[in-house]
């Protein structure tokens, strides 16, 4: 076995006895047999289970382990189903928020259910409101359910109580400190609660409510009632989980496996229409498409105000109705450009001076709340160091924060809770509210608990991590083909990145504004790719270089072809 690194890349180990034995044994090339087994899956057995996802290896999830909370959920959304009782739902405004508030909308309506859908507004901050509940309760909420936020939102919970609603914490957001007690929630469904004894932690909120709706609809079919079938729903928790960058293993990789499959062969009219927008293929649809061209699509109305139109969309029925709300979060969607790299530039001008500090928080009055998320990844891709960006209005700045591979947000955040009005996120991205007086001593708090994870000898950041070094004339479509079967990728099962050089950069163009078209030779060999955002870098027609890629079918008017999507250039010299 050996390993490679090559500057910042780093090839992951080789084992070619291994690759071979496992290729032999299930038809595959050596290749790609190798990438099964730097994803821990050399076992013969082992591969073919993850080759293969199937809803019916999921674990139930009131079964030896459960899933706490389920009982009492189930049981008060029967009961109010029978008493005729109104269900108020509120769902974050990020897509995993307005996923699951559709998801279970759908479900206990077509369980016959009468239901209130309500998701966040950014005017109003991040999770449930108090405000939010007492309209819901004006409305005639009797029980409330929270989609992606309920956790922290302890003020808003203690205020549905006083009115005697019952309320269902949905939600996959680490848990405050509860020792001095709980706000009164009649359920906190959280695989992260101490009391959760489910094996698996990773769901996105909308796998949790796919799974309280599997659990309802047992429940109603043993009293006879109408049992809608939650694997309807599927297509959703794809778009909820890979958008919410939650890992895509184990329980993950089936559901949405499952539910690609779904948008790929029964798309629903909202989803359909909004491919169109996006110029996507359902047909042949890939996670990356889903979480570059679907989510901020879905997530744009919710950054600049309102996620009811993402929420309408997905709901929508009918063609005529789906086309009208894709159109418009089509418009927003585009604003939604436009601010981000405003406030992007001005961004990059304010970090300017942030040389030999372990992180990054930079802040600027005005700045959009909605975009402030988009601006700290973008910043985090370009410096390799956790970023938190925060928009003021007035003396009141709220923010986003992400991170790196080797630290956990939340906890560094937690570390200046006392400098915050508010906080909560998970271990990859996290918001906050700040005041202008405090914003100091939280930069100089979170930075200390930075450079103190990086003291500790974590590696902060890591190389690009890539599968194998090939020749470019291993790579053709029906070895991209067979790569395709590693999907969906993303957290925790990466996309398979591979390496050639030296090799000669033939072509390059600037389109798109940014992006970088290239066509790559390696002796007689010609193979064209796109790099993402490399306007930049471009290394010149001839340059001699190494390139780190990803094989892609690309599909334009029906037409297959092989694309190389550029991850990194290095010289070859």
């Amino acid at each position: 076995m050996a390993e490679t690194i090559h500057g910042a890349w780093q090839c992951a180990p080789s084992d070619a006895v291994q690759a071979r034995a496992l290729a032999a044994t299930l038809g595959v090339s050596p290749t790609f047999a190798q990438l099964l087994v730097n994803r821990g899956h050399g076992e013969a057995a082992r591969a073919k289970r993850f080759l293969q996802p199937r809803l019916a290896e999921l674990r139930p999830p009131d079964g030896d382990a459960p899933i706490h909370g389920f009982r009492l959920a189930v049981d008060r959304l029967v009961r109010a189903l029978e008493a005729g009782e109104v269900v108020g739902l509120f769902g974050d405004y990020d897509v995993d928020g307005v996923t699951s508030a559709a998801l279970l909308a759908r479900t206990l309506r077509r369980a016959g259910g009468k239901v209130v859908v309500r998701v966040a507004e950014r005017d109003r901050g991040y999770g449930l409101s108090v405000a939010t509940v007492v309209e819901l309760h004006a409305e005639g909420a009797r029980v409330l359910v929270t989609c992606d936020c309920g956790t922290s939102d302890h003020a808003a919970i203690a205020e549905a109580v006083r009115l005697g609603v019952d309320v269902i914490v949905v939600d996959h957001h680490q848990v405050p400190d509860l020792s001095a007690g709980e706000p009164g929630w009649l359920a906190l469904i959280n695989p992260h609660q101490p009391r959760d004894l489910f094996p698996f932690k990773g769901l996105a909120s909308v796998g949790v409510a796919f799974y309280l709706a599997a659990a309802l609809r047992t429940a109603l079919v043993a009293r006879g009632r109408p049992a809608p079938d939650p694997r309807d729903e599927l297509d959703l928790v794809a778009i909820g989980t890979i958008c919410d960058l939650a890992p895509l293993v184990d329980e993950n990789r089936i559901l949405v496996s499952a539910g690609l499959q779904r948008l790929r062969t029964a798309p629903r009219p909202g989803l359909l229409a909004l491919a169109r927008m996006a110029n996507l293929t359902l047909a042949t649809l890939r996670t990356s498409e889903v979480g570059m061209r679907i989510g901020p699509r879905l997530n744009a109305p919710g950054r600049l105000g309102s996620a009811a139109l993402a929420l309408e969309l997905l709901l929508a029925e009918d063609a005529v109705e789906a086309n009208r709300i894709a159109t418009a979060i089509e418009e927003v969607n585009a604003r939604r450009r436009e601010i981000t790299q405003t406030v992007l530039d001005a961004a990059r001008v304010a970090v300017a001076g942030s040389h030999g500090r372990a992180s990054i928080v930079v802040s600027g009055d005005g700045w959009p709340h909605g975009v402030v998320g988009i601006v700290a990844a973008r910043l985090v891709e370009e410096l390799g160091k956790p970023v938190v960006v925060i928009g003021f209005d007035g003396d009141e700045g709220r923010g986003s924060a992400r991170t790196v591979p080797g630290l956990d947000l939340y906890r560094a955040i937690a570390t200046g809770r006392d400098h915050l009005e508010r906080f909560g996120g998970h271990a990859q991205a996290a918001g906050l509210t700040v005041r202008r007086a405090a914003l100091a001593a939280f930069t100089e708090a979170f930075e200390a608990a930075v450079a103190a994870v990086a003291a500790g000898g974590a590696a902060l950041g890591a190389p690009l991590s890539l599968d194998a070094e090939l020749q470019l004339s291993q790579i053709d479509l029906s070895f991209a083909e067979e790569l395709s079967r590693l999907e969906p990728c993303g957290i925790g099962n990466p996309e398979p990145c591979l390496m050639s050089g030296p090799i000669v950069l033939e072509r390059s163009r600037v389109v798109g504004g940014d992006h970088l078209q290239v066509t790559f030779r390696d002796g007689g060999t010609i193979r064209d790719g796109i790099a993402f955002r490399f306007g930049a870098r471009d290394p010149g027609a001839g340059a001699r270089i190494r390139a780190a890629y990803v094989p892609e079918i690309d599909t334009y008017r029906g037409t297959r072809r092989l694309r190389l999507r550029v991850r990194d250039l290095q010289p070859a010299d």
